[in-house]
């Protein structure tokens, strides 16, 4: 459904932050973009939104095509309408309207208020602690909460193409691993695609299908997640554990000096 092809982006005519990315992501899967702060996650997630001119960057070179049609030229509201819904990273709630109105945010564009009220109630039944706070003001919710919101008020969009941006940031463990269930269960009721970008390798692997690793505005290695759960480079680099499988400490410096052994 989506392709990437050998794209480059430029900041302000100067910064080159992406260099020849070329990535896919099939119908119905999710697909996992890894890599450190700095690689190019998020901005190979704007690029595919639409969202770089805000930031005053250009795609000069490749393409990005969303089910064979070109969408690289195209505006952030023309690539909403086809059904690519990017969920930014930070938790970015309207602080000042309750949860329900945040939720109706996401369904603008839509028409016919059986469909959304039946959506609704559709994240409700992943999230039930937004039920709960349907009248609660959004701007006091926990960062888990937000976190439910934002993925939620995607929801309501009824994407095709769901964008998510580091939805583990700054949670505790458990939020995490509730956040990344009903992701997974959603995926599966839905036959939604998910771009997924985290530094959480963990848990991203567990959910994904099919994963990219990103270093310095290039893909280095990609591969099924089961096989790059395996690579002892990515449990090396990015999980902390040793190819004898003990968890080693990020004091040693040496140690995790980057031996640029991707293939």
């Amino acid at each position: 459904m989506l392709k990437l092809n050998n794209i480059e982006v430029i900041y302000l005519n100067v910064v080159k932050v992406l260099h020849g990315i070329s990535i896919s992501v099939d119908d119905g899967k999710v697909v996992a973009l890894l890599g450190a702060n700095g690689a190019g996650k998020t901005t190979t997630l704007k690029a595919i939104s639409g969202l770089l001119r805000i930031e005053e960057g250009e795609i000069t070179e490749g393409s990005i095509e969303w089910n064979d049609i070109r969408i690289d030229k195209k505006s952030s509201v023309e690539i909403g309408k086809l059904g690519i819904v990017q969920a930014l990273e930070g938790r970015r709630v309207f602080g000042h309207l309750n949860v329900e109105e945040n939720l109706m945010v996401g369904a603008f564009s839509r028409t016919g208020s059986k469909d959304v009220k039946k959506d609704i109630k559709m994240v409700y039944e992943y999230f039930p602690r937004l039920e709960n706070l349907k009248h609660s003001i959004a701007g006091y919710l926990s960062g888990g909460e937000q976190q439910m919101l934002v993925i939620g008020r995607a929801m309501m969009s009824a994407p095709l193409l769901m964008l998510l941006d580091e939805p583990s940031l700054g949670l505790a463990p458990l939020v995490v691993e509730q956040i990344y269930d009903i992701i997974k269960k959603f995926n599966e009721d839905r036959k939604t695609s998910i771009l997924l970008v985290e530094q959480n390798v963990r848990v991203a692997l567990n959910t994904a299908h099919y994963g990219y690793v990103m270093e310095n505005g290039r893909i280095v290695l990609d591969g099924s997640a089961d096989y790059l759960k395996g690579r002892e480079d990515v449990k090396e680099f990015y999980m902390g554990i040793s190819a004898t499988g003990a968890k080693k400490s990020y004091k040693d410096i040496k140690h995790y000096k980057r031996r640029k052994r991707w293939l």
